[in-house]
């Protein structure tokens, strides 16, 4: 599907005009059906965003967030992203909003898989916003070059749910929606910043192997299109 690329000057322009476009999208999901969902990405690039979007206007009782995916840490680890989204969007205004978060401590990645696609179930058909990152080696969610469920995670077939990553460059096992409870979001953002990630979408945007770069499975095969937003 066409992509639209959304360009600004700088990161806190950025966050502002994601958030407000977010805010406006939750609304009308709301008015329209009572409830929004919402499932995010972790890293650093969406501090700023959450930060601008936790302070919006919003019926936010009535709105459930989500992660895309997680890695295999408790909620205490600097690396969770549960932590992550609890420092800098589950404040201000939002904190009235539901959170399923991923992680689960069961003492295995597969378990705490199950469990939390038990739990999200009932709230991503469609999510009504999926806001993506994206890495330097052309991943987005867990969905890393050489993971060991790569195939599955990308298969359209394969139902919605969570399900477990392992791959060299992902650190701890992983947890991450596949790429069908993902494609079809009313609103699928794509949020970089930096020319070398601007440069890494270049190379995925032409010819190559979904493999080598899974960001390609969102940009071709998403029923959804994808609004970038970029800034330096």
């Amino acid at each position: 599907m066409a992509a639209t690329m959304h360009a600004f000057a700088n990161a806190a322009e950025l966050a502002a005009n994601l958030a407000d476009k977010v805010a406006d999208t939750l609304s009308k999901a709301i008015a329209a059906k009572g409830t929004a969902t919402i499932a995010v990405s972790g890293g650093s690039t969406p501090k700023a965003f959450f930060q601008a979007l936790s302070t919006r206007d919003l019926d936010w009782p009535k709105v459930t967030i989500t992660l895309v995916d997680e890695r295999f840490v408790p909620a205490t680890s600097d690396r969770s992203n549960h932590l992550l989204v609890a420092s800098n969007l589950l404040q201000n205004k939002a904190k009235a909003a539901r959170f399923l978060p991923l992680f689960h401590d069961t003492g295995s990645a597969e378990t705490a898989a199950k469990l939390a696609a038990a739990e999200t179930a009932s709230i991503g058909n469609p999510f009504d916003i999926v806001i993506l990152g994206m890495g330097g080696d052309g991943h987005t969610a867990s969905f890393f070059p050489g993971g060991n469920n790569l195939a599955v995670a990308l298969d359209p077939k394969t139902p919605r749910g969570i399900i477990t990553m392992e791959a060299q460059d992902a650190g701890e096992p992983r947890l991450t929606f596949t790429f069908s409870s993902l494609q079809d979001a009313k609103l699928l953002v794509l949020h970089i910043e930096g020319q070398g990630k601007k440069d890494v979408l270049t190379k995925a945007e032409g010819a190559g192997d979904e493999a080598d770069m899974p960001i390609r499975a969102v940009l071709r095969r998403a029923a959804t299109p994808v609004d970038i937003y970029w800034a330096p």
